[in-house]
């Protein structure tokens, strides 16, 4: 059994996801198969045959959102099963925010599943294909005011700071080589850099998503009616960088917020340390362990039973 102690459990968001993720905890354990066809039946398909097989959809943002949601809420469930995990703090990058809130007992799973499900294919209309374009800056101790500096005037925004030495703009295709082009000379005489455009589908984080706010802000009112807002406080907030507050329409606010704005997920993770060092992140993909690094945090990561049979070796 897990020792009783203050646990912090946390999600990555879209770009973790992987074909046939979940796959040995929807065989092993009953509890996680129940996970996936409660989402099926909420969505009206097959979410195991998507996430299990070489289906197309799973990298289709309509699909990849609700895709990863059950897999991380299915894991979850079966290491709570199995091993008698639990946390008591939750943090979650991106759309893992919103399985964040699902583990706290924030959001209804099934519910939340047609949210997101929603929110993937509002984010992918948004903009055409190749429209909007993404990219990683990776460098020690990066200067986010200079960051912001260079991209004045400009149709690009900081999407993610994701630790002291990674941050991700969002924007217009166009403006990157630009962008590029001003750090070179920034950089030029200073400490080292990489500027790593990103393979995704659309600029999430940005201003270009301003136009979804509002038909995303109607879902959330009309889908998630059931929330419970006393156990928000649990959870960490990637617009405000800190702990949401007990109020659904702040909780509703956060969440539209997100959507075209920065994810504080630095400050989310100081917020979570300063509860427990005890971090576990949860999902197919273990992006966030990293950036737990660069704050001085050990984060154990499960992306799989191996994975989790290691971490609790012992455990009943």
């Amino acid at each position: 059994m897990i020792e009783s102690k203050s646990i912090v459990a946390v999600f990555p968001g879209q770009g973790s996801q992987r074909t046939g993720m979940g796959k040995d905890f929807y065989e092993q354990i009953p509890v996680c198969r129940q996970t996936y066809e409660e989402a099926s039946d909420a969505l009206g398909l097959d979410v195991s045959s998507i996430c299990f097989n070489e289906d197309a959809r799973l990298n289709l943002t309509e699909y990849t959102q609700p895709c990863i949601i059950t897999t991380e809420i299915a894991m979850l469930r079966g290491l709570s099963q199995r091993f008698d995990f639990s946390a008591q703090w939750f943090g979650g990058h991106s759309l893992g925010e919103f399985a964040a809130l699902i583990a706290a007992g924030v959001m209804p799973f099934a519910e939340t599943v047609k949210i997101v499900r929603t929110r993937g294919k509002l984010m992918q209309e948004a903009v055409p294909v190749g429209i909007g374009s993404m990219a990683a800056v990776i460098s020690e101790n990066i200067d986010i005011n200079m960051l912001k500096k260079l991209l004045e005037n400009l149709p690009v925004d900081i999407a993610n700071i994701n630790s002291a030495n990674q941050v991700v703009i969002s924007g217009e295709a166009t403006a990157l080589p630009e962008i590029e082009k001003k750090m070179a000379q920034v950089f030029q005489t200073g400490k080292p850099y990489r500027f790593v455009q990103l393979n995704v589908s659309a600029p999430f984080h940005s201003r270009i998503m301003k136009k979804i706010e509002e038909p995303f802000f109607h879902t959330l009112k009309e889908v998630g009616g059931d929330l419970k807002p006393q156990n928000a406080p649990k959870v960490t907030s990637n617009f405000t960088g800190s702990f949401h507050k007990n109020d659904v329409a702040s909780i509703r606010g956060n969440l539209v917020n997100q959507l075209s704005n920065t994810v504080n997920w630095r400050e989310n993770m100081l917020c979570l340390a300063a509860k427990s060092e005890e971090v576990f992140e949860i999902g197919p993909g273990r992006p966030l362990r990293e950036f737990f690094k660069t704050i001085g945090v050990t984060c154990q990561s499960i992306t799989g039973l191996a994975a989790a049979e290691k971490v609790f070796a012992g455990a009943n």
